[in-house]
């Protein structure tokens, strides 16, 4: 019983839910189903990604909703403006954030912790103000749409049951490699700044290197996973820099419980679930929602990977007691 609370068990749950959703177009006929699921794979790899940002390292970015709509907009440039295919317009979404990132984030990760909050918060907001008044690069509020359907070897993955795959495809690459990365002595390094940044630095070593690295790996993945999310609708305006994604991405990590791999993605695919699972008040949907997510903060304050490490130890001394 007590494998269900061990990280083990959640890799189990984590890996029967990838599994599930590889399966969904032949479970459900319901193309809504599906859509929500793609955004879910999405949202949860920009969660893990801003997890091994404030999770790992302790440095809460809101930075990562600009890399996410910066990514969406390169990638759509690169195919509408340029003649480009949709994989090298993702490409181009992780260079542009990636490169973006060091060179916004050596100077930003040089300040103070609530400095930092706020100069990547004023980030995200030049970032929305660039896509609706840079109207040669952007095409202003109007935003680009008629994005084409990705193409590889002649098979067009028309529709959102052939593009769950792609999202499927680079979910499991992106959060395989952040949960290496988070499991490598570049995750512990991290762990240790945020717990004791002055003790690390005792040690002979130096955090800026390791923050700006993970700086950069977020945005390279967020990007990615932006420019991704752009061609599942087909259109890429302003609103990709709406603050909801942001909130999303923050919920999902502060539910799972910050600096635990397994414990975002669970979240991730509870958290998109859940404002579905609603749908069936209407008016109440998002009070219901809130409250559930406040009841969560009060009983859970270490998410939920905090609260299932306390139901395993309760459960081992229950057995040797």
């Amino acid at each position: 019983m007590s494998i269900l609370f061990s990280p083990r068990g959640q890799a189990l749950l984590a890996t029967a839910a990838m599994l599930l959703l590889a399966l969904l177009p032949s479970l459900t006929s319901s193309n809504y189903i599906i859509s929500v699921a793609i955004s879910g794979l999405l949202m949860t790899v920009a969660a893990a990604s801003l997890n091994l940002v404030y999770g790992y390292a302790g440095l809460l970015s809101f930075a990562q909703l600009g890399f996410w709509g910066v990514g969406a907009y390169a990638s759509a440039i690169v195919v509408k403006d340029h003649g480009g295919s949709f994989w090298l317009g993702v490409l181009a979404s992780a260079l542009v954030s990636g490169v973006l990132a060091l060179l916004i984030g050596l100077p930003l990760l040089r300040t103070r912790r609530h400095a930092f909050v706020v100069a990547t918060l004023t980030f995200a907001l030049l970032c929305t103000l660039v896509s609706r008044d840079w109207i040669d690069l952007t095409h202003g509020p109007m935003g680009i749409p008629g994005l084409p359907p990705p193409e590889a070897f002649g098979f067009v993955f028309e529709g959102s049951r052939r593009f769950l795959f792609i999202a499927l495809g680079f979910s499991v690459l992106a959060l395989g490699f952040l949960h290496l990365l988070g499991t490598s002595r570049i995750g512990l390094v991290l762990k240790a700044i945020r717990q004791n940044e002055p003790l690390v630095q005792s040690q002979g070593i130096s955090p800026l290197p390791y923050k700006l690295a993970a700086f950069a790996v977020a945005a390279v993945i967020t990007g990615a996973a932006g420019g991704i999310f752009a061609f599942h609708l087909r259109v890429v305006d302003p609103l990709i820099f709406d603050f909801y994604y942001m909130q999303t991405f923050l919920i999902i990590v502060i539910i799972g419980g910050a600096g635990s791999f397994w414990g975002v993605v669970l979240a991730g695919a509870a958290m998109v679930a859940l404002p579905e699972m609603l749908r069936f008040s209407n008016d109440l949907r998002m009070v219901i929602y809130g409250a559930i997510l406040v009841a969560a903060m009060l009983y859970m304050p270490r998410g939920v990977t905090g609260w299932l490490e306390d139901r395993r130890i309760a459960i081992l001394r229950a057995m040797l007691s």
